[in-house]
């Protein structure tokens, strides 16, 4: 692969300090997020009584946001306001409103509070890609060594919460898994998300270069222009077949964060005071979310040799490996159980599966989304990327998985063993991977290692 920029000259080396501010920028925009994403179906379930549909409307409507982030962030960010400004305000005053979500018990207010903090979070996510590409030389070369910081984030956050549960609230038992008091404390993961949130609007403000919008004709809007350049990409059927795919997808990839936790704190209490729950638990804690980490460790592997990859493979069949990653990842969850202890090690194979799904897939993706559009629609581009798989993808998503826990849970009859609900549940996931992997061997063209004329 060659260091080539834009214009088709030799990309300029990333520079040192820009590569710190950018990477401190992602840590904490998926620290934020990783906090409590893992843990909240426990904790409303559990610890909130919420019932199962009362759950998934909480998760799909903290989506609203990606569907008007296109409109509103993108718009703002190419073309009236600095993209720092806007992720400053937007994450001071999502900080405040996660502290607040910690105490919250009552279904109709965390329901208002989850609209709000949706419309105001979700936006970010698409914008600090967006802000990145605008100053990186070189997007193969430097954007995985940025972006890799997010995970790192995301791990930190998630075993920092996991060990705050075994220190604080476990009192010793082995079977956390039925403990209130665990899922009770799992509250304290949206105090941690607020705090990472006011630190990251405060640094937006003084730590992030200047980003400032487009100058173009007055009243030209960039979401629209966006929307007809992906439009326009039908006779190629590229990046229109990547949007399509990524819909069921962004589902499956829903699916895994509502439904994974659960499991494995669940699976680990199963297993007792076995030598095996006993490392785990003390090294990644407790309630699930810490042990998913192994995921986001994974993660960081394979956005590290996504470079080397990008210059054998093409971007075809880097996002058929991460279809192919997400069947066999709901396979494991199915299948491995049944075998016990046994199968507790092809769980975590499972889980690190996960890198491979989102750095070959998802990450992929937005690349692709970058490459297929103009320089001053790109926010507004990956926002409408964003809507398909942060919007439309977990509220259709999350309304899917608690359906289908709903589903399994009459397919399970008294005396059938813990994960019988588990194996039918994991079961749809994974035909629904498999069948967008045979939909993008059929239909997604390949045109070389990128395929883009760019």
């Amino acid at each position: 692969m060659s260091d080539l920029g834009r214009d088709g000259s030799l990309a300029a080396p990333l520079d040192g300090g820009l590569k710190v501010r950018l990477s401190i920028m992602m840590f904490l925009q998926y620290a934020i997020w990783g906090a409590w994403l893992p843990l909240l179906w426990d904790l409303l379930t559990q610890a909130k009584d919420f019932n199962g549909t009362q759950v998934g409307n909480i998760f799909a409507v903290g989506a609203v946001g990606a569907i008007f982030g296109p409109f509103i962030a993108g718009q703002v960010a190419d073309r009236w306001f600095n993209t720092e400004k806007f992720l400053a305000f937007s994450h001071i005053l999502g900080g405040v409103l996660a502290w607040q979500m910690a105490s919250l018990d009552d279904y109709n207010t965390f329901f208002w509070y989850a609209l709000i903090y949706g419309l105001i979070y979700s936006p970010t996510l698409a914008l600090t890609n967006s802000l990145s590409f605008h100053h990186i030389p070189d997007r193969d070369r430097d954007f995985g060594k940025i972006r890799l910081w997010g995970t790192i984030g995301w791990i930190v956050a998630g075993i920092g919460i996991g060990q705050w549960l075994l220190h604080n609230y476990a009192g010793g038992s082995s079977d956390h898994a039925k403990d209130p008091e665990v899922y009770a404390g799992m509250a304290d993961a949206f105090k941690l998300s607020g705090i990472c949130g006011i630190a990251m609007g405060i640094f937006c403000l003084f730590g992030l270069p200047k980003t400032v919008p487009a100058r173009v004709e007055h009243g030209h809007n960039a979401t629209m222009k966006a929307v007809g350049e992906i439009s326009a990409h039908a006779n190629h059927t590229r990046l229109l077949m990547l949007f399509v795919i990524a819909v069921p997808v962004s589902c499956i990839h829903q699916f895994y964060f509502v439904h994974t936790a659960p499991f494995l704190n669940t699976f680990q209490g199963e297993l007792g005071g076995s030598g095996l729950a006993t490392s785990l638990n003390s090294v990644f804690g407790i309630g699930g979310g810490g042990l998913m980490t192994l995921g986001q460790m994974s993660e960081i592997f394979v956005l590290a040799m996504i470079p080397v990859l990008a210059m054998t493979l093409s971007r075809k069949k880097l996002l058929m490996i991460g279809l192919l990653a997400y069947a066999a990842r709901m396979a494991l969850f199915s299948y491995a159980p049944m075998l016990g202890d046994l199968g507790m090690p092809l769980v975590i194979l499972g889980v690190a599966l996960h890198g491979f799904c989102f750095g070959c897939f998802i990450f992929v993706a937005y690349m692709v989304v970058d490459e297929e559009c103009s320089t001053d629609v790109r926010a507004s581009a990956q926002n409408l990327f964003n809507l398909v798989i942060i919007g439309i993808g977990i509220i259709v998503g999350s309304k899917v998985a608690s359906s289908v826990s709903e589903w399994a849970a009459t397919r399970v009859s008294d005396g059938d063993p813990w994960y019988a609900k588990t194996t039918e549940m994991f079961q749809i996931p994974m035909i629904a991977s498999l069948a967008c992997l045979i939909l993008m061997a059929l239909f997604y063209p390949a045109m070389g290692k990128k395929e883009s004329s760019s």
